[in-house]
């Protein structure tokens, strides 16, 4: 294939597939990785060097001394921070145009979520739909950062875990779809999270409040929260969760 420069509505596709994929399956034996570069007429290697530079404005991907492609553009960087700034509509927009690509629409793609919405009509249709698509991205994003397993427990049953919010969903509305604000837990644990009987502090370790270890006695106590007293979070290949999120979150919780 001739080279060619990637435009900005190939970046926005491929960085929506940045989100969607495990880390360390950026290949271009990947099958999504193979078929975006059929969508965009590219290689699969092009593809894959394209999201693994991607990862070189990543903070914990810098620390790691990742460099990226010395002939990264520009344009890749931009992209970036525009979903950094602003994950609420950088999100939408780039599964549009990912669906043009597709030659299907948002509609029918997800069809099994949209389908109560069919009598909708106007500005109220379009917020519910750019709602729900997004939560759907944000699930897809958060459990593959995660690797599919509770960020506590390391539970890998994808019907079992919650892209839960460091910063609750209905509080901070900037921060709804923000990867840094978002922490794949099983169910159990989400509700232990939300409601402050587990904490994590900024280095990432487990708390567990003083409150819950009044029940220290029981034999649920142990198998199911001691043990991970204390232990590090499983934490995730990219977009690290935010210290400050953190700290807000024990410091609304009156974490003791």
């Amino acid at each position: 294939m001739e080279r060619k420069n990637w435009t900005r509505e190939e970046l926005l596709v491929a960085f929506n597939l940045y989100c969607r994929i495990p880390f360390g399956t950026i290949t271009g034996s990947n099958p999504k990785v193979h078929e975006l570069s059929r969508l965009l007429n590219r290689t699969a290697g092009a593809v894959a060097m394209k999201l693994c530079n991607f990862a070189r404005f990543d903070p914990y991907h810098q620390a790691r001394g990742v460099k990226g492609l010395a002939n990264g553009g520009k344009l890749d960087e931009i992209v970036y921070n525009e979903f950094v700034n602003n994950w609420d509509e950088m999100l939408f927009e780039s599964e549009q145009l990912l669906t043009q690509y597709e030659e299907t629409t948002i509609d029918k793609k997800y069809e099994s979520i949209l389908v109560d919405l069919a009598d909708k009509k106007g500005e109220v249709k379009i917020r519910e739909v750019k709602t729900r698509v997004n939560q759907n991205l944000f699930r897809q994003l958060i459990l593959s950062i995660y690797q599919k397993k509770c960020a506590i427990s390391g539970i890998d049953i994808s019907e079992m875990l919650v892209a839960g919010h460091i910063l609750p969903w209905a509080e901070h509305e900037k921060e709804r779809l923000n990867p840094e604000n978002g922490i794949c837990l099983s169910s159990i644990y989400d509700k232990a999270f939300e409601k402050g009987f587990i904490g994590i502090d900024e280095n990432y370790k487990i708390l567990i409040s003083s409150e819950l270890k009044g029940n220290i006695k029981k034999d649920y106590f142990l198998p199911f929260f001691g043990r991970f007293e204390g232990k590090i979070i499983n934490l995730p290949d990219r977009f690290l969760p935010s210290k400050e999120f953190l700290h807000k979150h024990l410091e609304s919780r009156n974490f003791k």
